[in-house]
């Protein structure tokens, strides 16, 4: 749950493992960038009929796009962009873009080697899954048939068959061909990007629960990265960067939360006033009932009778409003981390209702089993002054040295950005990020037993995260900014009929009350929805807004998965949407660490297979499973992964910034920027 944008080699969320050649066609292609927000009326049925595209250069493997295919799919590379709006010829331009030269396309993990059966060189490929890129057209107002203008969404696919190559016997008579079924994916957010969570996800997401038998796809929500028109309202990511740190100063360290307050509402009133002057009414076409029309909309594309998906966090929301729309289309879905949409309908509710694991996660989990590690996995657990660490002793150390930076900040520097800063609200915010993921937990300990200590060196790596990178060669044309507010807008419209209260003093109660909660989780959780005090004023109604039940009769039951300790959406998620659904729903009780099941469970694992490939439910309304492993000690059972998390005498020694920046591009596959 929060705001994202995957981060990537370029365009975002398009991360092939090799570059594409530089040609004319992409330098052209490139210059439309500055104009990929522009809206254009486009006659429907949308674009350019498959079999009228240009010939295309052929490839030892055929011709991309194929004609007739409805996402006009191409191997990826890094100019895998779809076609700006305005393109009057989106799918010749499109067709531009295909590199005929498979060594620069995006290929999976290698399989063992195939033999050629047919005496003509053998396959290089063969056994290889292919991550194809593509685009779909739909409706940006469902509700209104006059209105002609469209969402070209960016849509990833990894196809587990590969591809199938001329003149070459495959063993694999699939090869090149469509899976059965089609795995969907959706991260979060509002705004995590599907694109960057297929690059980094889909071929573990496709063992984990396919056992490596289904394709996976993902795509950028409306108005989410790479699909067009793209929510921001920036001209430039520097522009946001500069109002950032200010905009979101925590409560603890404000001065005059009043004062605080009356500049971060002021500033959201001039954001959202920058939305309107740049994308007009857009704001009422983003709404969670339109993000669920499109999924249908795939579905149809991909041309099966049912969806198959694994959603996770607000995926889970989408996911919860798609089945109750389209109970027919319902298929073996997953919500993983789920939330429970009628609390989005609330003002505030968004942020509120989920605050109390976040400090649980730090106690217990961050803490706690820090101290149960031991000081050879966890650097805070060594001993102070000859005395043993306890999880109270660690608490008050922490709470010290919070209470210290709250006081007076402590001075850092960078050898890329120089002086800085860490400050309560960024420290705090990583904090609270890394209870997401605990995976990230030993590199975080390290930072902090090493600021407690008077050294920010690492601290100051850690913190440094601006959307502006100026040690990036300059691009031909300017980047497209990224599409941080289009979270705001979807939290706001989802709640948009919910009583406003007049004037500040009830946010400023609620800001206090969050805060008391949960000092880790309540600063971050309220800026999520205070913005939307504003959006009535532009937007004042969305064009759709799912508000029937929860409980309609699907076509097949969904599975949950809700986690103990999950810092975003809390158990009790889950087991309030099981209430609703009853019999449309069976819950795993994962017990584990991290936002979503991400340490692993053999037990969750083996539920979630067998629902996928047969539709096997648990006769149980809810199961418990549990996480195969603790924090600080996953893969500790492995001589390689022991030496690694300790950071002990190796061949490669431990870096922890290595393994924060893999924490950092996991959150914004989440939909959250730190």
């Amino acid at each position: 749950m929060g705001r994202p944008a995957a981060q990537i080699m370029a365009p975002r969320s398009i991360e092939p493992r090799s570059a594409t050649r530089t040609s004319k066609a992409l330098g052209a292609i490139i210059l439309f960038y500055g104009a990929l927000v522009t809206l254009r009326h486009v006659p429907w049925p949308f674009g350019v009929p498959s079999d009228e595209l240009p010939a295309a250069e052929k490839s030892p493997y055929g011709s991309f796009p194929v004609a007739g295919e409805p996402f006009h799919f191409i191997p990826c590379t890094s100019a895998s962009v779809p076609p700006p709006l305005e393109d009057e010829n989106p799918l010749e331009t499109w067709s531009l873009l295909f590199d005929p030269n498979p060594e620069h396309w995006s290929w999976g993990a290698a399989a063992a080697a195939e033999t050629s059966e047919t005496g003509h060189p053998e396959d290089p490929y063969a056994g290889r899954g292919i991550y194809l890129c593509g685009w779909l057209d739909v409706p940006m107002d469902y509700t209104n048939a006059s209105d002609h203008r469209i969402n070209r969404l960016a849509v990833t696919k990894y196809q587990v068959s590969g591809l199938a190559r001329s003149g070459v016997v495959s063993k694999n008579p699939n090869a090149g061909k469509k899976s059965a079924r089609t795995l969907v994916v959706e991260p979060g957010g509002p705004g995590g990007p599907g694109t960057g969570l297929v690059w980094r996800a889909a071929e573990d997401y496709g063992r984990r629960f396919t056992d490596g038998k289904l394709d996976v796809l993902g795509w950028d929500p409306r108005g989410v990265n790479i699909s067009l028109p793209s929510f921001s309202c920036w001209p430039y990511d520097a522009d946001r960067d500069r109002w950032s740190l200010r905009q979101n100063q925590y409560r603890e360290t404000s001065p005059s939360p009043r004062a605080q307050l009356e500049f971060a509402d002021a500033l959201w009133d001039s954001i959202f006033h920058g939305c309107w002057e740049r994308l007009g009414d857009l704001g009422r076409f983003m709404g969670t009932s339109f993000v669920a029309r499109d999924l249908e909309e795939i579905r149809k594309v991909l041309d099966e009778d049912e969806l198959t998906g694994y959603l996770v966090s607000y995926g889970t929301g989408i996911g919860q409003t798609y089945a109750n729309m389209f109970p027919d289309s319902v298929g073996r879905i997953i919500l993983d981390g789920t939330e429970y949409v009628r609390d989005h309908r609330l003002v505030g509710g968004f942020g509120w209702t989920a605050l109390d694991n976040g400090t649980d996660a730090w106690n217990d989990g961050f803490l706690g089993e820090c101290v149960n590690a031991g000081p050879e996995y966890c650097a805070l657990a060594k001993p102070k002054d000859n005395k043993p660490v306890t999880l109270n002793s660690l608490q008050d150390r922490m709470q010290t040295l919070l209470d210290k930076i709250i006081e007076r900040p402590i001075p850092g520097y960078t050898k890329s950005s120089g002086p800085m800063l860490v400050t309560y609200s960024r420290l705090v915010e990583a904090l609270y990020s890394a209870m997401y993921n605990a995976f990230s937990w030993p590199a975080l300990a390290k930072m902090l037993f090493e600021l407690e200590a008077g050294n920010s060196t690492l601290a100051a790596q850690f913190l440094q995260n601006w959307e502006y990178d100026p040690t990036k060669p300059c691009p031909l044309a300017p980047a497209i900014p990224q599409s941080d507010e289009l979270g705001m807008i979807v939290i706001c419209a989802d709640s948009y009929d919910a009583p406003m209260p007049d004037g500040l003093d009830w946010w400023l109660d609620l800001w206090e009350d969050m805060t008391n909660r949960s000092w880790i989780a309540g600063n971050s959780r309220f800026y999520d929805v205070f913005p939307c005090r504003h959006f009535s004023d532009y937007w004042p109604k969305p064009a759709e807004a799912y508000r029937g039940d929860l409980n309609h009769t699907l076509k097949n039951p969904v599975l949950l998965i809700a986690e103990t300790y999950d810092p975003a959406t809390p158990l009790r998620n889950g087991r309030r949407l099981l209430h609703e659904m009853g019999k449309n729903a069976r819950l795993i009780t994962h017990h584990g660490y991290g936002h979503s099941s991400r340490d692993t469970s053999n037990c969750t694992n083996s539920i979630a297979k067998s629902f996928i490939l047969n539709g096997t439910v648990p006769e149980d309304s809810e199961t418990q499973c549990y996480a195969n492993e603790k924090p600080y000690l996953y893969g500790v059972k492995s001589a390689e992964a022991g030496s690694l998390v300790t950071g002990s005498e190796t061949e490669e020694p431990w870096d922890p910034v290595v393994d924060w920046r893999e924490h950092q591009k996991m959150m914004q596959s989440f939909g959250r920027r730190m």
